[in-house]
């Protein structure tokens, strides 16, 4: 990290540093380390596209009184924003990554609960 400042994320592979205004966490500042190949970012389309299951899953959790609506409702209204591309910027992952797309599903619960 340059002299920006950071906060200390942690995950199962321990503390890393992410820049303060960045709303990802460390399972995104990994993937950006891990996957230094092409510069091909993930489509707005994808990303939206994580924002409207995220929010559907919280409608859908809160709605079997499975998730606090407080909760919920904060979850909501951070998809939605992911929905409407105010938060692009927070989603620097490339397409090229585990064929899976872990790290742009990782990418999305970070950025929502950030």
């Amino acid at each position: 990290m340059s002299a920006e400042k950071s906060r200390t994320e942690t995950d199962t592979f321990g503390p890393i540093e992410v820049a303060d205004d960045r709303y990802w966490g460390a399972q995104a500042q990994r993937s950006l380390g891990n996957f230094k190949i092409g510069w091909e970012k993930q489509p707005a389309s994808i990303v939206r596209a994580l924002g409207i299951v995220k929010r559907a899953a919280a409608e859908a959790n809160m709605e079997l009184k499975r998730l606090d609506p407080a909760l919920g409702k904060a979850i909501i209204e951070a998809a939605q924003e992911v929905i409407d591309g105010k938060l692009n910027d927070h989603f620097p992952l490339v397409v090229w990554q585990t064929g899976s797309g872990t790290q742009s599903n990782m990418n999305a619960n970070e950025v929502i609960s950030n």
